[in-house]
């Protein structure tokens, strides 16, 4: 929805702020403002309009008791009916959600987060206490970074953003090395670089007299034991319902809204449940990626799906030639590394939809980590790489003495059984964060919002929480979601494996882009993390035939475009 930035302390002044919001201004185009008392503290908000499209819902916003101002990311899909309860206490002068998170928050404290469905990330600033209160949503879907050297407090939506109020651009070695030695992209609280942190999902801060205190405040885990032993009638009919009220409050908007679209069963389903709101199907555009190479496209199986459908289909291409330029684009833009090729297909995607003024994308994120549908998950692997049977690390090619410092990530298993622990790990430490990080800066980068159903919480926490013969039967996967799928949806779809690979990236990087690899790659040789002769002897054999995974090739491009 919105970019948000602030300092609290007394590097807090006008002048940074503008120069951060400047750094973020693509993720608001529609209005930008501060506010300051100089020396104590100032927050900034780059506006994209979604609900309430009046000046009266521009940020940051007051209260009308004249005490919090707020600057808020996100969308509080429950706002209405939020609304209703508080209307006999509070009075609105807007249509807008923002201002019912905020008196919500004036009624309930920091419970007013419990009572919030929806992708936020927040700060409220108290006049009277001096005092800020950060949040963000259970599953971290919007971004909040942040960077306190004890006297001053900087946060922002992106990193970037960060560099741009003076701070640092320190490479945090150890999340590096954890990213080439096994894939991760650092813990829940970690960026890339050092001092930048984040605020973990489902935890706020306060902040008060230079003391920073952060809490948990959604405990998922907890849930899950309540839900373990609950039982509707009709399971399949539930959670049905759970699926079509995560659509139906995601089509509030007083914007166009679209839909991406590819041939898998989870965005198949997006699509029948869409089909069965009660909307203007005329006015809602729908969105697929094509690389015109006929082993990864999925464009026959899509345009079958909207075959007597009344949804317009925009086809969005993305050839070799586009990659330098747009990679090195999005590289400075994630500040991170990010997920490859399909990433930049995928951001085609949003171009083309803010370019037609379709300002909301929903799509089918998060259904495989609720509903076990990675292949690891049967085989039992501690891998977090889809796909690959040999090792996609290369971890051969680092320098000695930056490798010794390797230590692997330990993820928590909260839970006893092993399949749920999987779940967990990748729901919230490792493809979930990830994935929300990549598609929430590709999206914004070009002024579009986008919405992930599949992860309504209550959805996500009941599916979670149903016995392993609901997500995995008979050796199917998704089992229970491909039963709800079959009332909609065409049987070969229903039944289709989930495809790991989406676009030609090793093909490209191979061949088509060769010269730029090795270009990119000779950066690294400079770099004292690698060893040159090593890192040559893994891209030859890459470049002779050794390209079963090419995620390796992607990190070494990713590390030399972020880092120079």
């Amino acid at each position: 929805m919105c970019g948000i930035a602030g300092i609290i302390g007394p590097k807090a002044n006008k002048f940074i702020l503008q120069k951060m919001l400047e750094a973020q201004k693509h993720r608001g185009p529609d209005f930008t403002a501060d506010w300051e008392v100089e020396g104590k503290a100032a927050l900034g908000h780059n506006r994209l309009s979604i609900i309430d499209l009046s000046e009266g819902a521009n940020q940051p916003f007051f209260s009308d008791c004249g005490n919090y101002v707020m600057v808020f990311n996100g969308e509080i899909y429950n706002y209405l009916e939020l609304r209703k309860i508080l209307q006999s206490k509070y009075t609105f002068k807007t249509q807008s959600d923002t201002e019912v998170l905020l008196n919500a928050y004036r009624e309930w404290g920091e419970s007013c987060l419990d009572e919030c469905n929806g992708m936020f990330a927040f700060a409220i600033w108290n006049i009277k206490t001096q005092s800020l209160f950060a949040a963000r949503d259970r599953f971290g879907v919007k971004p909040f970074n942040y960077f306190f050297d004890q006297n001053n407090f900087y946060f922002a939506s992106e990193i970037p953003t960060l560099f741009a109020a003076g701070i640092a651009k320190k490479p945090n070695d150890k999340v590096w090395l954890n990213f080439f030695s096994e894939g991760s992209y650092g813990l829940p609280n970690e960026t890339f670089w050092t001092g930048i942190q984040q605020l973990k999902a489902g935890h706020f801060l306060t902040l008060q007299n230079n003391h920073l205190q952060i809490k948990k405040w959604y405990h998922f885990e907890e849930r899950i034991a309540q839900l373990q032993n609950q039982f509707h009638l009709n399971e399949e009919e539930y959670i049905t319902n759970l699926l079509l009220k995560a659509i139906n409050l995601r089509f509030r908007a007083d914007v166009p809204i679209g839909f991406n679209l590819s041939g898998g069963l989870d965005s198949s389903t997006l699509l029948a449940l869409i089909d069965q709101q009660d909307i203007d199907k005329s006015t809602i555009e729908a969105f697929t990626f094509v690389t015109n190479d006929d082993r990864y496209d999925e464009l026959p199986w899509v345009k079958s799906m909207l075959e007597q459908r009344p949804y317009h289909l925009n086809i969005c291409p993305l050839s070799a030639n586009e990659v330098p330029d747009l990679s090195l684009k999005i590289a400075q833009m994630q500040a991170e590394p990010y997920g490859g090729i399909p990433t930049i297909a995928y951001s085609n995607i949003f171009k083309a939809a803010s370019q037609k003024g379709v300002k909301v994308l929903l799509d089918g994120q998060g259904s495989d980590e609720a509903w076990a549908g990675y292949d690891y998950y049967i085989s039992n692997s501690e891998s977090i790489v889809q796909g690959v049977t040999k090792s996609p690390f290369r971890a051969g090619v680092l320098d000695g003495d930056f490798a010794k410092n390797y230590t692997k990530t330990d993820y928590p298993k909260p839970f006893e059984d092993a399949l749920l622990n999987m779940q967990y790990r990748d729901l919230f430490c490792t493809k979930i964060p990830r994935a929300l990080r990549f598609n929430d800066r590709i999206s914004m980068m070009y002024g579009t919002e986008l919405r992930e159903p599949f992860l309504d919480y209550e959805l996500v926490e009941y599916v979670f929480s149903r016995p392993t013969d609901f997500k995995i039967k008979d050796g199917i996967q998704k089992w229970m979601l491909r039963k709800i799928a079959e009332k909609f949806l065409q049987k070969d779809l229903v039944l289709a494996p989930k495809r790991p690979l989406q676009t030609p990236q090793r093909e490209w990087l191979s061949e088509d882009l060769k010269a730029w690899v090795t270009a990119e790659v000779e950066v690294l040789k400079q770099n004292s993390w690698f060893d040159p002769k090593a890192l040559q002897t893994e891209l030859d054999h890459f470049f002779n035939g050794d390209n079963q995974s090419s995620f390796h090739i992607w990190q070494w491009i990713n590390a030399a475009q972020i880092l120079k």
